[in-house]
């Protein structure tokens, strides 16, 4: 049973997790479209931050950004122009699906509550550094929708939404990056965290659409311990969460094969998203959060 993410603090994250945050910085590599001073090129040329190039000057513009060197070697007027820097617009897509309530070990907390945290850490960051943060939340339909803002206050609105996420049914990973296209009408980031137990060339085609559409994509894959390697112990019987399909087993006898199957499945999520120009980012629920957002988002 998912363990309430308020019993502690109604914050989500324990205040040593929140200190180690503040040297970590999310930083888009591509353009991204938004209405702040922040951290990220804009497409839109400005001035202010890094010159970007010269143009011709036109009626109306101000004396201060005529290039009054150039004048006196050219004889011609010409302005400054720079790169606007600007804020990021992000959206996080948090997997509820029944498969993230699981956890390996009693003393661990579930997939789901380590989702969570780590998405409460993350639009924390962003929020800090005035950039929009918005999340989406589903399992087997859309369960939550919290538009992207860079307000005061609006964490708290994020966080209650985490907080009173629980895990659900199936998976519906597509329909709910399709709403992502909505949700992040200028380009932006859209975040990933799940622990990938679906249709991998659905989500694929969903999160290479939303690259072919101008925005960052970071793919955030979510796995206990005992998911990536099977232990050694007596015969064993294992049910699926979502499908409560049952198969027994000696884990001494196919820890091998198991570990082979389970390392070709990340590699194939690793080199599927490299070659979408995606992100993509392996983290265990025994990982701190610090380590694993500086692992995330590290260049």
């Amino acid at each position: 049973m998912n363990r309430p993410l308020t019993a502690v603090r109604p914050d989500l994250l324990h205040p040593d997790e929140v200190a180690r945050l503040g040297g970590i910085e999310v930083l888009t590599d591509g353009i991204v479209e938004g209405f702040l001073a922040g951290l990220h090129r804009s497409p839109r040329r400005g001035f202010s931050v890094e010159f970007a190039e010269h143009r011709q000057y036109q009626s109306g513009d101000e004396p201060r950004y005529v290039d009054w060197k150039l004048l006196g070697r050219t004889d011609r007027l010409y302005v400054k122009q720079f790169e606007e820097e600007t804020n990021l617009r992000a959206m996080l897509v948090v997997d509820a699906s029944a498969s993230m309530a699981w956890s390996g070990a009693p003393d661990r907390i579930t997939k789901l509550e380590y989702a969570t945290r780590l998405a409460a850490a993350l639009s924390l960051v962003l929020l800090r550094q005035r950039d929009a943060a918005g999340l989406i939340t589903f399992d087997d339909t859309v369960r939550s929708i919290t538009p992207a803002r860079a307000r005061s206050g609006h964490w708290n609105t994020i966080a209650r939404t985490l907080a009173s996420t629980t895990a659900g049914a199936g998976t519906a990973a597509e329909p709910a990056l399709r709403q992502v296209v909505s949700a992040l009408r200028s380009r932006g980031m859209v975040i990933f965290i799940s622990d990938l137990l679906l249709d991998r060339a659905l989500v694929l085609k969903a999160l290479r659409f939303l690259r072919h559409r101008g925005h960052q994509v970071l793919v955030l894959h979510i796995a206990d311990p005992a998911e990536l390697e099977l232990t050694r112990g007596d015969e064993t019987r294992f049910r699926d969460p979502e499908t409560q399909q049952v198969v027994t087993l000696a884990p001494s006898e196919w820890s091998a094969a198991y570990r082979e199957t389970v390392q070709g499945v990340v590699r194939a999520w690793g080199e599927a998203s490299r070659a979408a120009g995606i992100r993509y980012s392996l983290i265990s629920t025994e990982m701190p959060f610090g380590t694993a957002l500086g692992q995330a988002l590290g260049r």
